[in-house]
């Protein structure tokens, strides 16, 4: 019973201080994720770095909560990181980056049906074979962001939109397991978000004027 007594305060500081390394850990993965949107917001080339460093962290975080299809997605976003750095200083016909572009609803619609259906797919696969939680709910916000953040390197104006619904639901995984920051970051998201879509909108919005401004002069020259 003594030896019992004295193990219970040493236990409880070696729980308090992995509570405390993850938070710290979370904390820096939180403020980079935040640099991330507000560079992407901007168009900066300088997100993707943001981006690296903040999923990197994020992929053993959620690793070590079980959430495996959030990790696994993690590693795609440092994949993609790469990727959107390269595309939006080196893609394009001219190669000097990619342009800003909005896509029809009905590419949209065919795309989220895709998605959907692999999600459920996924969603299958890991409540059979693996002990994820929430795994359905874990496959769609996975599935989605795998999507989503491809038309983020893509300049799709729209990718903003899919993010709000994306965010609301990982709002409420993160929050089932005790990731306070994460969560209060994924609500800051969702604003944050909303506000990518117009700013991206209004840039579109205004390339597509200068563009037909520029074709009406050469008519009439």
């Amino acid at each position: 019973m003594t030896m019992e007594l004295q193990s219970v305060p040493a236990s409880l500081m070696q729980a308090l201080g992995e509570v405390q390394a993850m938070t710290l850990w979370e904390g820096i993965a939180v403020i980079l994720a935040v640099a991330y949107l507000l560079l992407a917001m901007k168009e900066n080339v300088w997100c993707w770095a943001a981006a690296f460093v903040s999923t990197a962290i994020y992929t053993v975080l959620f690793w070590q909560v079980a959430l495996l299809m959030e990790s696994v997605l993690n590693v795609y976003y440092m994949g993609m990181a790469l990727y959107g750095y390269w595309l939006w200083t080196r893609g394009g016909g001219q190669q000097h980056g990619v342009a800003l572009v909005s896509w029809s609803w009905q590419r949209h619609a065919l795309l989220i049906g895709v998605t959907a259906l692999v999600s459920v797919a996924v969603g299958w696969l890991m409540a059979s074979f693996t002990h994820a939680s929430f795994a359905y709910l874990d496959a769609v916000t996975t599935c989605f962001a795998v999507m989503t953040t491809f038309l983020v390197a893509r300049k799709v104006v729209e990718n903003w939109l899919y993010w709000v619904v994306i965010d609301l639901v990982s709002i409420y995984l993160y929050l089932s397991k005790g990731l306070m920051l994460t969560s209060m970051l994924f609500v800051l998201y969702v604003g944050m978000a909303a506000a990518g879509y117009l700013m991206w909108r209004r840039d579109w919005q205004a390339s597509q004027l200068s563009r037909v401004t520029a074709q009406s002069d050469v008519v009439r020259v």
